[in-house]
Protein backbone atom coordinates (compact mmCIF):
# COMPACT_ATOMS: atom_id res chain seq x y z
CA UNK A 1 0.00 0.00 0.00
CA UNK A 2 1.36 3.41 -0.96
CA UNK A 3 1.92 5.92 1.82
CA UNK A 4 0.06 9.19 1.77
CA UNK A 5 2.03 12.09 0.35
CA UNK A 6 2.17 15.41 2.13
CA UNK A 7 2.04 18.37 -0.23
CA UNK A 8 4.06 21.34 1.00
CA UNK A 9 6.36 24.10 -0.12
CA UNK A 10 10.12 23.75 0.24
CA UNK A 11 10.01 26.32 3.08
CA UNK A 12 7.43 24.20 4.92
CA UNK A 13 9.61 21.10 4.56
CA UNK A 14 12.65 23.00 5.85
CA UNK A 15 10.62 24.13 8.88
CA UNK A 16 9.63 20.52 9.62
CA UNK A 17 13.29 19.50 9.36
CA UNK A 18 14.23 22.19 11.91
CA UNK A 19 11.51 20.98 14.29
CA UNK A 20 12.74 17.39 13.90
CA UNK A 21 16.32 18.41 14.61
CA UNK A 22 15.19 20.29 17.76
CA UNK A 23 13.29 17.23 18.99
CA UNK A 24 16.18 14.84 18.34
CA UNK A 25 19.07 16.97 19.53
CA UNK A 26 17.49 18.95 22.39
CA UNK A 27 14.18 17.58 23.66
CA UNK A 28 15.02 13.86 23.47
CA UNK A 29 18.27 14.19 25.49
CA UNK A 30 16.49 16.43 28.04
CA UNK A 31 13.81 13.79 28.58
CA UNK A 32 16.38 10.99 28.87
CA UNK A 33 18.18 13.03 31.54
CA UNK A 34 14.90 13.59 33.43
CA UNK A 35 14.22 9.84 33.35
CA UNK A 36 17.72 9.15 34.68
CA UNK A 37 17.23 11.62 37.54
CA UNK A 38 13.76 10.27 38.37
CA UNK A 39 15.13 6.70 38.47
CA UNK A 40 17.64 7.77 41.07
CA UNK A 41 14.74 8.56 43.45
CA UNK A 42 14.17 4.84 43.96
CA UNK A 43 10.84 2.99 43.87
CA UNK A 44 9.43 3.48 40.35
CA UNK A 45 5.95 2.22 41.26
CA UNK A 46 5.08 5.46 43.07
CA UNK A 47 7.45 7.86 41.30
CA UNK A 48 5.40 10.61 39.64
CA UNK A 49 8.50 12.31 38.20
CA UNK A 50 9.43 9.08 36.45
CA UNK A 51 5.87 8.58 35.12
CA UNK A 52 5.74 12.17 33.81
CA UNK A 53 9.14 11.84 32.15
CA UNK A 54 8.14 8.55 30.49
CA UNK A 55 4.91 10.16 29.24
CA UNK A 56 6.90 13.06 27.80
CA UNK A 57 9.33 10.63 26.22
CA UNK A 58 6.45 8.84 24.48
CA UNK A 59 5.10 12.18 23.25
CA UNK A 60 8.50 13.29 21.90
CA UNK A 61 9.04 9.95 20.15
CA UNK A 62 5.56 10.16 18.56
CA UNK A 63 6.33 13.69 17.33
CA UNK A 64 9.66 12.53 15.88
CA UNK A 65 7.98 9.63 14.10
CA UNK A 66 5.23 11.87 12.68
CA UNK A 67 7.71 14.48 11.41
CA UNK A 68 9.96 11.82 9.87
CA UNK A 69 6.97 10.40 7.99
CA UNK A 70 5.85 13.81 6.72
CA UNK A 71 9.38 14.65 5.57
CA UNK A 72 9.91 11.23 3.95
CA UNK A 73 6.67 11.47 1.97
CA UNK A 74 6.83 15.21 1.25
CA UNK A 75 5.70 16.27 -2.19
CA UNK A 76 7.24 19.67 -2.84
CA UNK A 77 4.94 22.10 -4.61
CA UNK A 78 6.58 25.04 -6.38
CA UNK A 79 4.09 27.91 -6.24
CA UNK A 80 6.11 29.71 -8.94
CA UNK A 81 5.03 27.01 -11.41
CA UNK A 82 1.50 28.44 -11.35
CA UNK A 83 0.20 31.67 -12.87
CA UNK A 84 0.72 34.67 -10.55
CA UNK A 85 -3.05 35.13 -10.12
CA UNK A 86 -3.82 31.41 -9.58
CA UNK A 87 -4.57 29.97 -6.14
CA UNK A 88 -2.14 27.20 -5.12
CA UNK A 89 -0.16 25.92 -2.13
CA UNK A 90 2.26 28.64 -1.10
CA UNK A 91 -0.12 31.42 -2.12
CA UNK A 92 -2.16 33.86 -0.06
CA UNK A 93 -5.65 34.57 -1.36
CA UNK A 94 -8.08 37.32 -0.44
CA UNK A 95 -11.75 36.54 -1.05
CA UNK A 96 -14.91 38.59 -0.74
CA UNK A 97 -18.19 36.90 0.18
CA UNK A 98 -20.81 37.48 -2.49
CA UNK A 99 -23.77 39.28 -0.96
CA UNK A 100 -22.23 40.41 2.33
CA UNK A 101 -18.96 41.82 1.02
CA UNK A 102 -17.03 40.38 3.99
CA UNK A 103 -13.36 39.86 3.12
CA UNK A 104 -11.16 37.03 4.31
CA UNK A 105 -7.50 36.27 3.68
CA UNK A 106 -6.11 32.74 3.69
CA UNK A 107 -2.64 31.33 3.15
CA UNK A 108 -2.86 27.91 1.49
CA UNK A 109 -0.34 25.54 3.10
CA UNK A 110 0.27 21.82 3.24
CA UNK A 111 -1.55 19.93 5.99
CA UNK A 112 1.66 19.80 8.03
CA UNK A 113 1.80 23.59 8.46
CA UNK A 114 -1.78 24.50 9.35
CA UNK A 115 -2.26 27.37 11.80
CA UNK A 116 -5.87 28.49 11.60
CA UNK A 117 -5.26 31.36 14.05
CA UNK A 118 -2.79 32.98 11.64
CA UNK A 119 -4.92 32.27 8.56
CA UNK A 120 -2.92 29.27 7.31
CA UNK A 121 -5.39 26.68 6.01
CA UNK A 122 -4.69 23.20 4.72
CA UNK A 123 -4.77 22.48 1.01
CA UNK A 124 -7.10 19.62 2.03
CA UNK A 125 -9.70 21.90 3.68
CA UNK A 126 -13.04 22.53 1.95
CA UNK A 127 -12.19 26.20 1.42
CA UNK A 128 -8.78 25.51 -0.12
CA UNK A 129 -10.13 22.65 -2.24
CA UNK A 130 -12.71 25.01 -3.74
CA UNK A 131 -10.16 27.79 -4.36
CA UNK A 132 -7.11 25.90 -5.67
CA UNK A 133 -6.73 26.34 -9.41
CA UNK A 134 -9.04 29.36 -9.56
CA UNK A 135 -7.90 32.87 -10.50
CA UNK A 136 -8.53 36.49 -9.55
CA UNK A 137 -12.07 37.49 -10.50
CA UNK A 138 -13.45 33.93 -10.36
CA UNK A 139 -16.59 33.34 -8.30
CA UNK A 140 -16.36 30.12 -6.33
CA UNK A 141 -18.94 28.12 -4.38
CA UNK A 142 -17.55 26.78 -1.11
CA UNK A 143 -19.28 23.82 0.51
CA UNK A 144 -18.57 24.21 4.21
CA UNK A 145 -20.05 22.22 7.10
CA UNK A 146 -22.30 25.21 7.89
CA UNK A 147 -23.60 25.29 4.30
CA UNK A 148 -22.56 26.51 0.88
CA UNK A 149 -21.66 30.12 0.16
CA UNK A 150 -20.09 32.04 -2.73
CA UNK A 151 -16.91 34.08 -2.75
CA UNK A 152 -15.09 36.10 -5.35
CA UNK A 153 -11.29 35.93 -5.51
CA UNK A 154 -10.02 39.48 -5.08
CA UNK A 155 -6.25 39.03 -4.83
CA UNK A 156 -3.63 36.27 -4.99
CA UNK A 157 -0.02 36.70 -3.91
CA UNK A 158 2.94 34.55 -2.99
CA UNK A 159 2.96 33.72 0.73
CA UNK A 160 5.91 35.31 2.51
Amino acid sequence: MAEKTYQMTLAEKEQLEKELEELKLVRRPEVVERIKIARSYGDLSENSEYDAAKDEQAFVEDQISMLETKIRYAEIIDSDAFAKDEVAIGRTVEVKEVGSGDKHTYSIVGAASVDIFSGKISNESPIAQALIGKKVGDKVSINAPVGAYQVEIVRVSKTK
